[in-house]
């Protein structure tokens, strides 16, 4: 199975948010630089994590992308099903219907023995992604990594972010 790279792109994204303060936002420009990617590539996977409802989007100046909800509560399936969509990745076509030695479709009544193993592989896999946790993966991150990749991601977060000015409801 072969992944895009939006979603290597999209996990990365979300490590980052997860690391921006609750109220600040990170523009998608500054993340696509931090990963050498076009703006404008990157922006469709970030549009479609804020469609999918992981990524929220602030307009304005001080603008740009945080996470929608706790990083404990998306999974790497929410991210993959984001950015890829929910279709499996195998697809039957039936091709064992084709072809010079093709029976009439009565023959065919069973499922096919591959889609079926395919799509138990792929429950499999989801489940799997949907165990993990992106708050795993950030608190991973932080213990096994080289401290020098630590200190420089965070150095970019906090150059990088954009506070959010509160709404003051004085009269």
């Amino acid at each position: 199975m072969k992944l895009s790279e939006g979603v290597e792109a999209a996990i990365h994204c979300a490590v980052v948010l997860a690391n921006v303060d609750k109220s600040a936002t990170m523009p998608g420009a500054v993340m696509a630089e931090q990963f050498g990617l076009s703006s404008s590539y990157l922006l469709k996977h970030l549009n479609a994590l804020v469609g999918a409802g992981i990524f929220e989007s602030v307009p304005g100046p001080a603008g740009g992308y945080r996470l929608a909800r706790a990083a404990e509560e998306i999974s790497l399936l929410d991210i993959v099903l984001a950015v890829e969509g929910p279709l499996p990745a195998f697809r039957c076509g039936e091709i064992r219907q084709r072809g010079p030695a093709r029976l009439p479709p009565s023959v065919y009544v069973k499922p096919c023995g591959i889609n079926a193993a395919m799509l138990r592989a792929e429950r499999a896999y989801r489940t799997a992604l949907a165990a993990e946790k992106l708050s795993d993966i950030v608190a991973g991150y932080l213990a096994e990594a080289d401290p020098r990749s630590v200190a420089a991601n965070c150095a970019f977060v906090a150059r990088h972010q954009r506070p959010q000015k509160s709404i003051s409801t004085k009269r």
